[in-house]
């Protein structure tokens, strides 16, 4: 058997490969088992699901571990945004969640995700434990409650979190300025979790919706789920067809976003995330800083110089993003994978806040995206991002990130004047340009992000790291 492995989001893997029933009452056994050895069980856990295949069975499995082990259950009342799970969880003040999601991943992936009572990701000090546990349980160790009869002693009970979830978001979305603007939105919900919740929301505040791919598909129309400019070419045209003001997108489970403008074209999460913080310290008057991924934009940077705010940069993965939200440092924390929160929220990433508050924006402002982010280029100067995904032997993946240890004097005719060693190796360039190497841990690749302030500088930029690669 695989072992199982915590990555930044849970336990994932290919189902009925990895990802069978099996494996995953071990790894809810060594949640239960944590969670008692936390004496905190009692307080319960949330368990929701995503549209993938045969997900709300292991769902049901999850409950019926946890009331096998006494663990009361607060069971969702149908799939659920990633988000929602963890309103619940910290609105109910549960001991945690489970989560049966695999997020953006192809179709043949599931995963189990545990959320602890914050709400947000796991860390690792909680991961490490759980993950040992369930590589040292053994099948026979599992204990089982059938769920009809954990539903007949009161282990689980059936909830229906929106009400109270879309509450909350009236008091961090401006309702009032949606009403008022005559707003036309086309959402694709690419078959997951977001539909029921994004585009209700947006019509019960008086916004005009159409909804695309707003059912259960558990092949996600035959690709990833991501709501990235590769797979939202249906939307795009239903835009322009449409003539709506704006696009929004969520991934499998929502708490990913994705946005286009009246033409159809895609923006970035790192020009989304500079626009939403510049608007949200202009609308909202929030004191505060900015948290962002060392992988995301220094637009933000550029945005938070402008209104005297303060940057924290943080590993790769929302678990470190959102510490910001709970200890109050942080107005906005983002990451260039399209991971959202703000102030007032949850220390876990909202691809329905995001889209809500995109919308809010360009109501208030009254002018299309596109425009919206040339005045922000005029007010702070334009930036220009790329991320190159560079499929790599093993063996050359390892020798490159040796040999970027050593870091080199200049990059693509500039100076190197920094070497930031938080998550892979940046290095910023004497006129503040950078690029990144970042390995994935799961998959044969390296990351190369890379950032200029013009169209041109960043082709150069991704030569010099080509030529890089050829070095090694």
């Amino acid at each position: 058997m695989t072992p199982i492995k915590f990555g930044t989001s849970g336990w994932r893997g290919i189902i009925a490969e990895d990802f069978t029933f099996a494996n995953a009452r071990l790894v809810c056994q060594a949640i239960a088992g944590h969670l008692k050895g936390e004496g905190i069980a009692q307080q319960g856990v949330v368990i929701g699901y995503d549209t993938r295949f045969l997900s709300e069975n292991f769902a049901a499995t999850a409950a019926e571990v946890m009331a096998g082990n006494g663990i009361p259950c607060y069971f969702t009342n149908r799939d659920c945004p990633t988000p929602v799970v963890s309103f619940a969880i910290r609105e109910g003040q549960r001991a945690g969640g489970i989560n049966i999601t695999a997020s953006h991943n192809p179709p043949e992936y599931n995963g189990v995700k545990f959320s602890p009572a914050s709400g947000g990701p796991a860390p690792e000090n909680v991961t490490k434990p759980i993950e040992t546990r369930a590589n040292e349980l053994a099948p026979g160790d599992v204990k089982l409650l059938p769920l009809s009869q954990a539903r007949s002693q009161g282990l689980v009970t059936d909830i229906d979190p929106r009400p109270e979830y879309f509450q909350h978001l009236r008091s961090l979305v401006d309702v009032e300025v949606l009403k008022r603007s005559g707003l036309r939105v086309v959402v694709d919900a690419l078959y997951g979790t977001g539909r029921g919740y994004l585009d209700t929301f947006l019509q019960e505040a008086g916004v005009e919706v159409e909804l695309l791919h707003g059912y259960r598909d558990a092949l996600f129309g035959g690709h990833r789920p991501e709501p990235s400019a590769e797979f939202l070419g249906e939307l795009a045209a239903l835009i322009v067809k449409s003539k709506a003001h704006l696009g929004l997108a969520t991934d499998a489970d929502a708490d990913r976003f994705g946005v286009m403008d009246s033409r159809g074209e895609y923006h970035e999460a790192n020009e989304i995330l500079a626009l939403l913080l510049d608007y949200l310290i202009e609308t909202r008057g929030w004191e505060g800083g900015v948290a962002r991924s060392v992988a995301s934009t220094h637009l933000i940077d550029r945005v938070a110089a402008f209104h005297g705010r303060k940057v924290f940069e943080t590993k790769v993965g929302f678990k470190y993003l959102g510490e910001y939200i709970t200890n109050e440092q942080a107005l906005l924390v983002g990451e260039e994978s399209e991971g959202f929160s703000m102030k007032n929220h949850l220390p876990e990433k909202d691809g329905i806040l995001a889209d809500l508050l995109v919308a809010e924006m360009v109501a208030r402002k009254g002018k299309d995206l596109s425009q919206l982010l040339e005045d922000l280029f005029a007010k702070v100067g334009p930036v220009y991002n790329r991320r190159v995904n560079l499929s790599l032997a093993p063996e050359t993946k390892v020798r490159l990130m040796e040999h970027l240890k050593n870091p080199p004097r200049s990059f693509a005719g500039k100076a190197v004047k920094q070497h930031v060693t938080i998550d892979g190796h940046k290095f910023i360039l004497e006129d503040g340009s950078w690029v990144c190497f970042r390995p994935s841990g799961t998959e044969p690749v390296v990351r190369f992000y890379l950032e200029d302030f013009s169209s041109a500088g960043l082709e150069k930029l991704q030569k010099a790291g080509e030529a890089l690669l050829r070095e090694v």
